[in-house]
């Protein structure tokens, strides 16, 4: 264990008992409570003291034994519609890994794009938001990661070895793996934590629902902006491979699509299922208005999809499925239970009065709406550099939600620009599962991510104010 693990691990408990037994109450004795329980994850999610989901848990032990919700209701946040939103999702996602469809994808959308340079960058972008859009980002920069080694590989064995232009390619290639994953889930509400935290902090506080389609009107649009802008950063303002010489690329992709073999019935089973499902995300709206009686939500609509996977026979005789249970032993039940932390924590900073206490705090002053709101996007984006943007999110968005309160605008206006800022961290290898497994190929160093990323992190700032100034309250 480092020794910032082991400092963190007993920061938290003093942190916490510090606020508890400080002599003058801050706010009030339930208030108290909360901040130091927030106190005390914070710091562990900081330092990684444990692992993030157990910090997940401390809500279900402390809220109760503070007073400030019964276990029961505490409990409801960890078995949230939002949550089983993302398990559909997380499963879909296994389904895709498990028969290598997610594999064949993100071939054939290379080989597609062509065969120069800036093209088998773009191609690698296009592949891996695609995929990040539905399945995590680290499964998806894994997918991509050995892929895009395979090509570098034969820049490395020409016989002009490894040139600067070649360096230079290496770099845009596996930078824009990483930016794209990062970027890429933005467009989904199951692409990425974040996302679906803030979807739950809405609905269960403040009855307001997001739908997939619509969540998708505004997020799409930015992630293919963010994709677009981080190609162009790349591949022609700092890393220019122009004039390399890359036709053998095609032959790799081809070579990989050879071993998957044709398509296999599995594989379009998934794909169906898959189609399906965002059909009927996307047209939920207008069927539940031609059969208002069905009543069906996002959350329904994933269950089809994950009940469907488990299921549906592939082989009936063989008694052969999709999906087996053991198969979910992958599946990220820590990502969940860290998801009804938030939600807890979100919920105890709601009833002990700490969202009112910031909205009229905020009301009191004298504040700039675009100021405020443009000093918490840089400063959500800057801070999820250094800290897990779910933890990060969980924490900050119901303060958020008691900023938008006071200012007098609507939270939805403020909430998901900053949500969204979460999701760009360009910048530093450790910011993002995605940038620490390029980071891992050994190509990259920090500046090159830091060059690159600087630059992106302050765009993405600049149209995330943008979206907060003129498209968000044109939506809702």
């Amino acid at each position: 264990m480092s020794n910032s693990k082991k400092v963190g691990l007993f920061l938290g408990p003093v942190f916490f008992l510090l606020i508890l037994l400080w002599p003058q109450p801050l706010l009030s004795t339930q208030g108290d409570a909360v901040i130091a329980v927030a106190l005390w994850m914070v710091t562990w999610w900081l330092t990684e003291a444990v692992s993030i989901s157990v910090t997940a848990l401390l809500p279900l032990l402390l809220f109760p034994l503070l007073d400030i919700m019964p276990i029961a209701e505490v409990g409801n946040n960890y078995g949230s519609p939002i949550i089983f939103l993302f398990f559909g999702g997380f499963v879909m996602a296994l389904a895709l890994e498990k028969v290598n469809l997610h594999r064949r994808i993100a071939l054939n959308i290379i080989r597609i794009t062509g065969t120069t340079p800036n093209k088998v960058v773009l191609g690698f972008m296009i592949a891996t938001a695609s995929l990040s859009m539905w399945i995590s980002n680290t499964a998806t920069a894994v997918v991509m990661l050995p892929i895009a080694m395979s090509v570098i590989k034969l820049l490395i064995d020409d016989v002009d070895g490894f040139t600067k232009k070649d360096r230079n390619f290496a770099v845009s290639v596996l930078l824009g793996i990483a930016f794209s994953a990062n970027a890429g889930g933005i467009a989904t509400v199951i692409g990425t934590p974040p996302n679906s935290i803030l979807i739950g902090l809405l609905e269960n506080e403040y009855q307001i629902e997001i739908s997939f389609l619509k969540w998708m009107v505004f997020a799409l649009p930015f992630s293919i902006i963010m994709i677009g802008l981080s190609y162009i950063t790349l591949v022609h303002l700092i890393f220019p491979s122009k004039g390399l010489n890359f036709s053998a690329s095609n032959e790799v992709i081809q070579e990989e699509l050879r071993k998957l073999g044709p398509t296999r019935s599995k594989e379009k089973m998934v794909l169906g299922i898959f189609a399906v499902t965002v059909s009927l995300w996307i047209f939920r709206t207008l069927i539940n208005s031609v059969f208002p009686s069905l009543g069906l939500s996002d959350t329904m609509i994933s269950m089809f999809a994950a009940i469907s996977l488990f299921a549906v026979p592939f082989n009936l005789k063989k008694g052969d499925f999709i999906l087996d249970w053991k198969d979910t032993e992958k599946l990220a039940w820590g990502i969940l239970i860290l998801f009804g932390g938030g939600l807890a924590l979100a919920k105890g900073m709601s009833v002990s009065g700490i969202v009112d206490q910031v909205s009229q705090s905020i009301a009191a002053g004298n504040f700039s709406i675009t100021a405020t709101a443009s000093l918490l996007i840089l400063l959500m984006l800057f801070m999820t550099e250094l800290m897990s943007n779910v933890a990060l999110v969980a924490v900050l968005a119901p303060v958020v939600a008691g900023i938008a309160i006071g200012l007098g605008i609507p939270m939805v206006y403020l909430l998901i620009p900053v949500t969204m800022a979460s999701s760009c961290a360009f910048m530093l290898p450790m910011a993002t599962p995605p940038n620490a497994i390029v980071f891992a190929s050994g190509f990259i160093e920090v500046k090159d991510m830091v060059k690159a990323g600087i630059l992106l992190n302050l765009v993405a700032v600049l149209i995330l104010i943008g979206l907060f100034e003129y498209i968000i309250p044109l939506l809702f």
